[in-house]
């Protein structure tokens, strides 16, 4: 089969594609005939060095979605012939930028039938943490009121969607030319991070109260802005930062509204093929993911450049 690997760490210019066996689902395993693969920033990590992958050669790719084509005798709610999605690859296993890829059955779940599998190989890092970040460690609520920064970004319109989903009210920051859009997915209110007097228009988009949860993906420009805009025992769940350094310039503030922040790490989540489970139940009809571009995989230096330097809304894909 055809495979990108990285055979040193280094640029996009190490990504290459080679002829490898075709994985033999292990019996903990589902063999995947691969749809799509999501790019992620976190494929270009592995690829730097920054995280270590399971070895050189390494096939890059967290997430995968395709047909199970192969399923090990110890697997259990997966047959052969089902539509399945993937995450957390690549640490520990080859990733999905490949024709085929192995996938242990912690990590994967079927999809309803006739599931638009290009767009599920981009929903695993994407909609797992927006899924984890808003219903397990927030515990949004119907009538609340979620703030999700960058909404047009993989995890960003993810979370707009969940939100929605559970019946909170949804205040998202975007780009002008993703308005449209993100209101589309189920936003309420759609703001321009760039604007002015951005602190007071989402606390009136939130009723006048303040926002009740917020999913802030860099801590490092947000964090006391989150507690500016927070109403009283309003919870900060922190997924990302472009800086390390990051704390709340006035302390006080996010104390005496009792405000709450979690860090997380999809990589931690303790069962993903659950929460990949409880995703595929509201898939398509309630969330599913924007593919801005497509790439094969002779182009998927190109993708993983993309991922890092473009604006788009929602997520690029690898196409085997």
């Amino acid at each position: 089969m055809r495979a990108v690997r990285f055979h040193e760490h280094g640029d996009e210019s190490v990504l290459t594609v080679d002829e490898v066996d075709r994985p033999e689902p292990a019996p903990d395993e589902v063999l995947v005939e691969v749809a799509s693969a999501g790019v992620n920033p976190v494929d270009t990590y592995f690829r730097e060095g920054s995280y270590e992958p399971y070895g050189l050669p390494a096939i890059p790719g967290v997430d995968a979605a395709g047909e199970a084509v192969g399923v090990g005798a110890e697997v259990e709610g997966i047959a052969v012939g089902d539509a399945v999605f993937a995450t957390g690859l690549s640490s520990t296993m080859p990733g999905g930028y490949a024709e085929y890829v192995a996938v242990p059955a912690d990590r994967i779940a079927a999809l309803p039938e006739g599931a638009d599998l290009v767009a599920a190989g981009g929903a695993g890092v994407a909609a797992v943490t927006a899924w984890r970040a808003l219903v397990q460690h927030a515990t949004l609520r119907p009538a609340e009121t979620a703030l999700i920064h960058g909404g047009s970004g993989g995890v960003g319109h993810a979370a707009v969607q969940v939100a929605a989903a559970s019946g909170a009210r949804v205040v998202a920051t975007a780009a002008p030319e993703y308005h449209d859009a993100v209101a589309g997915l189920g936003a309420d209110a759609v703001l321009d991070y760039a604007r002015d007097d951005l602190a007071d228009a989402v606390v009136e988009a939130a009723g006048g109260d303040g926002v009740n949860v917020v999913l802030d993906h860099r801590l490092d420009e947000y964090l006391g802005f989150d507690a500016e805009v927070a109403a009283h025992g309003a919870r900060v769940v922190g997924i990302g930062e472009n800086d390390p350094e990051i704390g709340f310039p006035h302390s006080a503030s996010a104390r005496g509204k009792d405000l709450s922040l979690q860090l997380m790490s999809m990589f931690n989540t303790p069962s993903l093929a659950d929460a990949l489970a409880d995703l595929a139940s509201l898939w398509g009809e309630d969330v599913s993911i924007e593919v801005a571009r497509s790439y094969d995989l002779d182009e998927a230096a190109e993708a993983q450049r993309a991922v890092m330097e473009d604006s788009f809304l929602g997520k690029l894909v690898i196409e085997p």
